[in-house]
């Protein structure tokens, strides 16, 4: 069965459908190409046919992109990946071009309208089509996303959208959507400019315009003459300062570790220069440059394919589906109220208990309050915040949660008050009930023993802020229950949010790596490297956040906490003592990170802030000789990516996939990379086992070559080579 569809009605508009079979959204495939060529083809050459509306079949949406796969078909098709990938996607601007010209001959005469009606969400080539017709209809519908968001993942518009952006709304207008991916409702669309007319009923529009066009409606202002680029080509003095402007831009988000965006922006400058039909060759040239970049790959498996499969319920165990219909959550702190808000958001009934119905009331007021900021964005109403509210209530009674089928514990990290909180909860709740905690740091097979059921007893840690916060760690103990599990990943995908699911061990897996990247910041401090050294090193291998600040933001109060537990835990194996050194004495002089207004930062009286402290260098004064960059970029990725090999090897971590997904979305690890074993792919094991024995030999143990790695690298094999065949397949 086809993927497009062409009828045509009695006042000879031909409607071409797009309906990808068995699909909830469609998505490009190359037979979806050549069909729908065939069809422009039939359509143009077709005497009766006055014009043509390219629509959906699918309700509240055009497109959700391209089908990655066919990339990677383009780039196998011959012995030459490059060409392959080039001619692949010159033949989509072929077609697109087609659509845009539509049978009109040089001088713009001849041709037949065309109109894209978008019944709601239309995103990548979703958009690009679009923009290759000559009006654009979307329905008036809120929930619908406009938008080219192919930077996300790695790679950027490779099908016009790029060129026909740049020359629509020029370098400054279309560099929100195009560099940083952002995505509108329909309404923001057509006031950015990206589409014509949003209305109730698409296709009927469409329709009557098609058959009121004009010629001259139908001729892009870049094939007419005397076009000048909106804001100014790259060789005119405002376009200069423009364009100048945008490479400071995107080296300054960027800090040039991310190859898609200076591919972007060279195929924006150099298309700018010359006639359009060249500039798609250019922009086509850029996008197979990208494409065949390691960097791309590896994005676009973590973020794309490996994060909607675990979405989807990869790792799910076989069990009934069991979406969530009432929630309780024991403790209205920051994360009880975070957890009630993304719950009552996705439609779920909330009972917030705490102490006191009046600290109750106060967690509830936190989706209040962000509420009435969406209301004052113009992203809610006031009929939104009462649905909402509505369905959170806030209470002291344990008697509330009658009906909850599941629960989640978020009170104060200390086991003996879980316990109590556990205890009573599971006296009241029904027998099928699933019960969780949202530990970050306590094993979740000793908080169990204070639940009857060990089976229904399962971790789920979610990330601060929770609304935020793309992901979710689910933790098995030593006796959760398939059933656990599946009703854990049921309310993760309830929620809208990544799952990834670890086994039982302390600090889990996300802890488990980002504290040795604190630790390791904090090291080298006292070791004498130079805390802006440290900080820049991190934030140029692409961290959000350097180990230091990262501390600050989490707060150093807490990490002497955890400090002291794991000491109290490990005995005289206890690795971190030189870290501890700085950090309990900053926290001895009350620099307890970013809420108290200082740490290893400075921060000024609104609380923002205002650079290293400068008492840092004086307490700890950088030694003369400082390391090269690369050693200490080393230094804090490789402390990451043994941890997660470690965590690996040891049973926490099931599947790879989970590994790269959760440390890109869990704590930042180098987007670019795709995770820290697709960074070790990149390296090559054999690299990475002999760079490990250089850290080791000159930092120290923590940096020696997990036997895995060391087996590996002796027999040249990759973590998805090894590990990810099967794992794709799922």
């Amino acid at each position: 069965m086809s993927d497009f569809t062409l009828q045509t009605g009695a006042d000879g508009v031909a409607v071409i459908s797009w309906d990808s079979p068995g699909k909830s959204m469609n998505v490009m495939s190359l037979q979806g190409l050549l069909d729908l060529g065939a069809l422009i083809d039939t359509a143009l050459e077709d005497a009766d046919i006055r014009g043509i509306v390219i629509t959906s079949g699918k309700p509240g949406s055009f497109a959700g992109g391209m089908d990655l796969n066919v990339l990677a078909e383009m780039r196998s098709a011959g012995d030459d990946p490059a060409q392959g990938l080039f001619d692949g996607v010159m033949r989509i601007h072929t077609l697109l071009r087609k659509i845009e010209r539509a049978g009109m001959d040089a001088q713009g005469k001849g041709g037949k309208p065309i109109a894209a009606a978008l019944p709601g969400t239309a995103l990548g080539i979703g958009l690009e089509l679009p923009l290759a017709c000559h009006r654009i209809f979307v329905s008036d519908d809120a929930r619908a996303k406009i938008g080219l968001p192919e930077i996300k993942v790695g790679i950027f518009p490779g099908a016009g959208g790029t060129t026909r952006l740049i020359r629509k709304l020029g370098a400054m207008g279309a560099a929100p959507y195009l560099l940083e991916g952002k995505l509108c409702a329909p309404k923001q669309a057509k006031a950015a400019g990206l589409v014509d007319e949003v209305c109730a009923d698409p296709l009927a529009a469409a329709r009557a315009w098609v058959l009121e066009a004009s010629e001259a409606d139908l001729v892009k202002p870049w094939d007419r003459r005397g076009y000048k680029l909106p804001g100014g080509a790259p060789y005119s003095a405002q376009g200069f300062m423009t364009f100048l402007g945008a490479n400071a831009m995107v080296i300054g988000k960027t800090k040039g570790v991310y190859p898609a965006a200076k591919a972007l922006l060279s195929a924006v400058y150099e298309g700018a220069l010359v006639p359009f039909d060249t500039a798609l060759k250019i922009e086509a040239r850029w996008f197979t440059s990208v494409m065949l970049n390691p960097s791309s790959g590896t994005m676009i498996r973590t973020l794309f394919q490996s994060k909607q499969a675990l979405e989807k319920g990869a790792n799910r165990p076989d069990a009934p589906d069991s979406a969530v219909q009432k929630l309780g959550i024991l403790g209205a702190g920051m994360m009880g109220a975070g957890i009630a808000l993304v719950a009552a958001q996705a439609g779920i009934e909330v009972v917030l208990l705490d102490r006191s119905p009046e600290a109750a009331e106060k967690g509830k007021s936190y989706s209040a309050s962000y509420m009435d900021k969406g209301i004052a964005r113009g992203k809610a109403t006031a009929e939104d915040k009462a649905a909402l509210l509505g369905r959170i209530t806030a209470s002291g009674d344990y008697a509330e949660l009658q009906g909850c089928d599941l629960v989640i514990e978020a009170v104060f990290e200390d086991p003996e008050i879980k316990a109590t909180a556990t205890r009573e909860a599971g006296a009241r709740i029904a027998q099928e009930a699933v019960f969780a905690t949202n530990t970050s740091t306590l094993p979740v097979s000793d908080l169990a023993r204070a639940f009857d059921r060990p089976q229904d007893y399962i971790g789920i840690h979610f990330f601060s802020p929770v609304e935020k916060m793309a992901l979710v760690e689910i933790i098995k103990g030593r006796e959760t229950g398939p059933r656990a599990v599946a009703k854990a990943l049921d309310f993760v995908r309830q929620i809208r949010k990544t799952p990834i699911v670890v086994n039982d061990a302390r600090f889990f897996y996300a802890n488990r790596c980002i504290i040795p990247y604190i630790n390791e910041g904090i090291r080298m401090v006292g070791e004498g490297v130079a805390p802006a050294l440290v900080e820049n090193a991190a934030k140029l291998v692409g961290m959000p956040l350097g180990p230091l600040q990262l501390v600050d933001e989490t707060s150093i109060e807490l990490g002497v906490k955890i400090a002291r537990a794991t000491r109290a835990a490990m005995g005289e194996a206890y690795p971190d003592g030189a870290v501890d050194a700085v950090l309990f004495e900053m926290a001895d002089a009350g620099r307890l990170g970013r809420k108290a207004g200082a740490g290893f930062y400075a921060y000024d009286e609104k609380g923002k802030r205002a650079g290293l402290w400068e008492g840092l260098t004086a307490q700890y004064p950088p030694e003369a000789g400082q390391p090269e960059l690369i050693d200490v970029q080393h230094r804090l990725l490789f402390i990451q990516a043994l941890e997660a090999v470690r965590a690996l090897e040891a049973g926490v971590l099931e599947d790879i996939r989970e590994g790269d997904v959760g440390a890109i979305l869990g704590w930042g690890f180098a987007p670019w990379s795709g995770g820290p074993f697709s960074w070790l792919d990149m390296l090559g094991t054999p690299y990475a086992a002999e760079r490990c024995a250089a850290l080791s030999d000159m930092h120290g143990t923590r940096f020696a070559c997990p036997a895995l790695l060391c087996e590996m690298a002796a027999r040249g094999e990759s973590f998805y080579g090894r590990f990810g065949t099967a794992q794709s397949a799922a």
